[in-house]
């Protein structure tokens, strides 16, 4: 994957040069997208170590604090990174079936998501939400419909099987962000996928 700016080794650096000014901006497109499925958007000001992407640390930067608990998928379980996520958030690290974000690329989050929570009855927002790294985010792909969507939207997922799925089981189920250099989009549970163009 392309990454349109230099990410970092140090834990102290990659933060946000604004911290106020943008964490706001990275957050409201975070809203943004997570109430808008389909949309694509971008989102920057973190720059984590390799192989995050900027806007998937954009994300973590204004997502968590030291009480959101985070996995991290074996690619992306390195120091560098655990350093630069306890520093700028203080986010504990744990295991998939602890967390309230997943991150990592789609074929290492799958193996673990009969593990994650995917909430109860009567607490259905006790579930992870994932952070998808992508190789390029577009508009095209599966036929998306439901809360959000004016008439309908388009988006190219790394598979459709084990969303449709997850759709199926709203309101319990997991949300998703998806993440590319430095665009977001989202797919929230109560998304309904409808097949592929």
């Amino acid at each position: 994957m392309a990454l349109s700016e230099p990410n970092v080794t140090d834990a102290m650096g990659g933060g946000f040069a604004n911290p106020p000014r943008d964490a706001a901006i990275a957050f409201r497109a975070a809203l943004d997208v997570m109430a808008r499925p389909g949309v694509i958007r971008e989102i920057s000001g973190g720059h984590p170590p390799l192989p995050l992407s900027p806007a998937a640390g954009s994300l973590l930067l204004v997502l968590c604090d030291p009480e959101t608990r985070v996995y991290l998928s074996p690619s992306c379980d390195k120091d560098a990174i655990r350093a630069w996520l306890r520093f700028h958030s203080g986010a504990p690290l744990v295991a998939a079936d602890e967390a309230d974000f997943a991150i990592g690329p789609w074929d290492e989050l799958c193996l673990d998501l009969a593990r994650m929570r995917q909430g109860v009855q009567d607490y259905p927002d006790r579930s992870v939400t994932l952070i998808v790294e992508m190789d390029h985010l577009a508009a095209e792909g599966v036929r998306l419909t439901g809360p959000g969507i004016q008439a309908e939207a388009y988006l190219n997922l790394p598979e459709t099987a084990a969303f449709v799925a997850n759709a199926r089981r709203f309101p319990l189920g997991f949300d998703t962000f998806f993440t590319s250099d430095s665009q977001i989009a989202a797919l929230p549970r109560s998304t309904r996928i409808e097949g592929a163009s």
